[in-house]
């Protein structure tokens, strides 16, 4: 994976996959293929991330483009500085990943994700950058060179956006649990909500370098859970490492997934005449139960390819308001322009204040999910998934689930796995099968792994 775009841009193990050499290279390419008289570098809490971003700024300042270094702060903050200033930025961040991996990710000025075929650009010019046979080109020097510096007024203009999309309406009554999986989203996430007139007990939020997403966060809400029974909050929020995604949890401590949380949002702007197009954004990921749900309600659903990217770029097609991923990346195209958890959790406070119901009479009444088991395999070649042999076996279980199920196998764009997805109206026939397709991905990627060995997805 090291030096290859992904899914959500460069993804790796830090010092090892995605080197200083990497980063310098990345920030030089960058600032090539990015014209522009600034860059925006944001970060999240990694004990590498001072060291990759530092290397980044490097490159872009040794091209001649001056870096607006923001220090640790979410992603979503960093693309709307994007936005507001229209300049391109830079996040290093492996986002729900563990600490020892590291990432780069990038947006275009104006705050979007790159085109596919611009961070193709970006590759290839980063790439031969690395390559120590092509010749050179002559760097600036004198004050040509980029100059570097901070800003640390972005972090209280951020939280001043966040609280800007209540226009005007207060959280006032509702406790909540927001955990900042130990990671960017520590520094602003508690003052937003309190901001906003919440009740807030903040958890997780006491970064160390390598305690991100450590058994916290958007991918082990646990901790979570237990907090909001102990304390008989309303509602828990949890997001990721760099705070692009969002999930929650009920005053029973039930887990509201992201298909869940879209149907909700989905209904209720329906309901407001607020959904344009009357129509929500999805990947092929959604569960089925999502797809019933807004058939019921009258509301169109799109679906694209795993990735927010592709979500965004739908939405942003048809002049469409709402679209995100079952992992909890909620993209609301009238105040952002990628996921974002804790405008998303704003949001949900906000509709559970406005409905006087909690958030568990809210997802029963939004959709029904059905049974459905993700699993990652181990598997360094992407082509493993569509292996003879695996295929095979897909169809097979297609073929035995019928129409009461759906299936799903694909190479991950950020981790070297295979993720493996059944759905079925029986649940015990869906982790079946799930496992079965897993073994017959495990063996043709050279393994012998048992069912049981294999992690469910996040």
């Amino acid at each position: 994976m090291g030096t290859r775009f992904g899914t959500d841009g460069i993804r790796g193990v830090a010092n090892t996959e995605l080197t200083v050499e990497i980063a310098l290279a990345a920030g030089r390419a960058v600032a090539r293929v990015l014209p522009a008289g600034s860059i925006a570098l944001g970060r999240d809490t990694r004990l590498s991330g001072p060291m990759l971003q530092a290397a980044v700024s490097a490159g872009i300042a040794a091209e001649g483009t001056s870096v607006v270094d923001l220090g640790v702060l979410p992603t979503p903050a960093v693309a709307w500085l994007a936005a507001e200033r229209s300049i391109p930025a830079v996040v290093v961040s492996a986002s729900h990943n563990p600490f020892g991996d590291n990432g780069i990710k990038l947006f275009a000025a104006g705050g979007l994700k790159l085109p596919l075929e611009v961070e193709a650009a970006v590759e290839s010019e980063m790439l031969g950058l690395l390559d120590q046979s092509a010749p050179p080109r002559p760097p600036p020097s004198g004050r040509g060179v980029g100059r570097v510096a901070s800003d640390a007024s972005l972090a209280g203009s951020y939280v001043d956006h966040l609280v800007s999309v209540l226009e005007g309406r207060d959280l006032g009554g509702i406790r909540v649990v927001i955990d900042c999986a130990n990671g960017a989203a520590s520094p602003v996430a508690a003052e937003a909500l309190k901001r906003a007139g919440a009740s807030v007990q903040a958890i997780a939020c006491e970064p160390d370098g390598t305690n991100i997403n450590d058994h916290c966060g958007s991918t082990c809400p646990d901790l979570l859970v237990e907090t909001v029974l102990s304390e008989r909050a309303d509602i828990g929020l949890a997001v990721d490492g760099d705070a692009d995604r969002l999930v929650a949890v009920d005053h029973a401590g039930r887990v509201a997934t992201g298909d869940e949380l879209i149907a909700l949002f989905a209904t209720d702007l329906a309901r407001r005449q607020k959904l344009a197009g009357n129509t929500v954004v999805v990947t092929v990921m959604s569960n089925l139960g999502f797809h019933l749900a807004m058939g019921e309600s009258g509301i169109s659903v799109r679906c694209t390819e795993v990735g927010d990217r592709h979500v965004t770029e739908a939405m942003q097609a048809d002049g469409l308001v709402l679209g995100g991923e079952q992992s909890g990346h909620i993209v609301f195209g009238e105040w952002a322009t990628t996921g974002d958890g804790l405008l998303t959790g704003l949001l949900l406070a906000d509709l559970v204040a406005r409905s006087g119901r909690s958030l568990a009479e809210l997802v029963a009444s939004s959709m029904q999910r059905v049974p459905q088991v993700l699993l990652n395999v181990p598997a360094a070649e992407p082509a493993v998934a569509e292996g003879e042999a695996v295929l095979a076996e897909v169809e097979a279980v297609r073929e035995q689930l019928g129409d009461k199920g759906r299936v799903l196998v694909r190479a991950s764009g950020t981790e070297p796995v295979v993720r493996v997805m059944v759905e079925a109206t029986d649940g015990q026939a869906a982790d079946e099968a799930a496992k079965r397709i897993a073994v017959a991905v495990a063996r043709s990627a050279g393994e012998e792994a048992p069912a049981h060995a294999f992690s469910p997805s996040q």
